[in-house]
């Protein structure tokens, strides 16, 4: 009995000492390398009965878990966003960012956008989008696929949505195609992760978008496995528990349109050779294609929207491969009914959206959210877009995508499901 009650405290003490280390570096070197590796978690072993050694072990991380808690939980009251002073620095003017991009350069930013006073309908409008997610997520009747598992069964590899900001204790879940480079630009500015001349960024829109893409900026989730090992899970559950989680969604067919525009419209190297090569030759029975997009869009080679939509529709492309992330539904990326979000927002009412959950986060007189780009793809064009796409096609789509369209109160589009 001795041995198991010095087992017990030489397991508290040494994760008091590797928490003391990991909140050090957290408030010294944000998201600085620190690789910690522990032996506490093991993996589970269905209907085996636990040993006098597990217990102990159980009972050992129960404590780390009560520590833990408290100690984030401490920092959150000083820094955290909902209960933090509001930091007074002064908003800083917004510079035009220099447009060598193509995408931003084509489709320009929205300059007349001004700052939307936030209505008292807004908590109500959140709460009944987080009050829908739940019941449908509870609903058994309503199923899609991974619905049922746990957030421990979720892969790391499909956490690398999930960016983590400590200095604020914010986790957003990034949707691409819905104003998410915005978004993380903000997220830039607010965890410090990116300095320009060893001084933090300060304008969202300073933050160059070759930066703002780059997975080397942000701390996500999965990327807790090689820095705290095994110990990553319980730290990203207290950090789920505590910090405010928001995501941005959108209409799920619109959203489609738009990757299409912006992935296989504008010239793009990258999307050319993994994706538009192969549906050229699969659905428009092209051969000996051109090695670049500059060459084949001088040929008048492209890929329709048709292509795009059967290419989505094959089962055969995720039997090759998970669909690349700009046309993924949202429910793959995001996992809402595996994290409890605190914060819903469109992109169909950004403004207004962004506005609230800046002053949420108590951080609006730090930064004003970016403007967004002109000429958004709009939910109006649906019908013309679709007008080529055959009805069992747009209702086998439909389908695809349901989850997205339930889950975030998007109206199913019956006028392209029925004759």
């Amino acid at each position: 009995m001795t041995k198991a009650r010095l087992f017990r405290l030489s397991v508290v003490l040494g994760s008091v000492f590797m928490i003391l280390l990991i909140i050090v570096y957290w408030d010294n070197v944000g998201t600085a390398h620190f690789y910690l590796h522990t032996s506490f978690s093991r993996p589970h072993v269905p209907d085996t009965p636990p040993t006098a050694a597990q217990d102990e072990e159980r009972e050992g991380l129960l404590d780390m878990d009560e520590f833990l808690e408290k100690l984030l939980s401490s920092g959150l009251r000083q820094n955290g966003p909902l209960n933090r002073k509001t930091e007074q620095a002064p908003l800083q003017g917004s510079s035009r960012p220099d447009l060598g991009n193509l995408e931003e350069n084509v489709r320009g930013y929205d300059w007349s956008t001004r700052i939307t006073r936030v209505s008292l309908d807004q908590e109500k409008l959140q709460a009944e989008r987080r009050r829908a997610l739940r019941e449908f997520c509870a609903n058994s009747s309503f199923t899609f696929p991974a619905k049922e598992r746990s957030f421990d069964d979720i892969p790391n590899y499909e956490l690398n949505h999930l960016i983590v900001d400590d200095r604020h204790g914010i986790i957003y879940c990034y949707v691409p195609k819905v104003a998410c480079t915005n978004w993380k630009r903000v997220m830039i500015v607010l965890s410090e992760s990116l300095l320009d001349q060893g001084v933090p960024y300060r304008d969202p829109l300073d933050i160059p978008r070759e930066h703002v893409h780059n997975s080397s900026t942000h701390l996500t989730f999965n990327k807790f496995w090689r820095r705290y090992g095994k110990f990553s899970r319980h730290l990203m559950k207290i950090k789920l528990k505590k910090y405010t989680k928001f995501l941005f969604v959108r209409d799920p067919f619109v959203r489609l349109i738009s990757a299409f525009r912006s992935k296989f419209e504008l010239e793009n190297e990258e999307f050319y050779r993994r994706f538009a090569i192969p549906m050229l030759k699969l659905y428009s029975n092209h051969t000996n294609l051109p090695t670049s997009v500059s060459e084949a869009f001088k040929a008048g080679l492209k890929v329709s929207f048709p292509d795009f939509i059967q290419y989505l529709l094959d089962p055969r492309t995720e039997k090759m491969a998970p669909f690349n992330e700009h046309w993924r539904q949202v429910y793959r990326l995001c996992h809402p009914c595996q994290i409890d979000y605190d914060f819903v927002g469109k992109l169909e009412t950004l403004n207004e959206d962004a506005a609230h959950l800046l002053q949420l986060l108590k951080v609006d007189r730090l930064l004003h959210f970016p403007p967004s780009y002109r000429n958004r793809t709009a939910s109006s064009w649906e019908e013309d877009w679709f007008a080529k796409i055959p009805l069992a096609w747009r209702q086998q789509l439909y389908k695809l995508y349901e989850a997205d369209f339930v889950l975030f109160g998007y109206p199913k589009p019956e006028n392209l499901l029925k004759d």
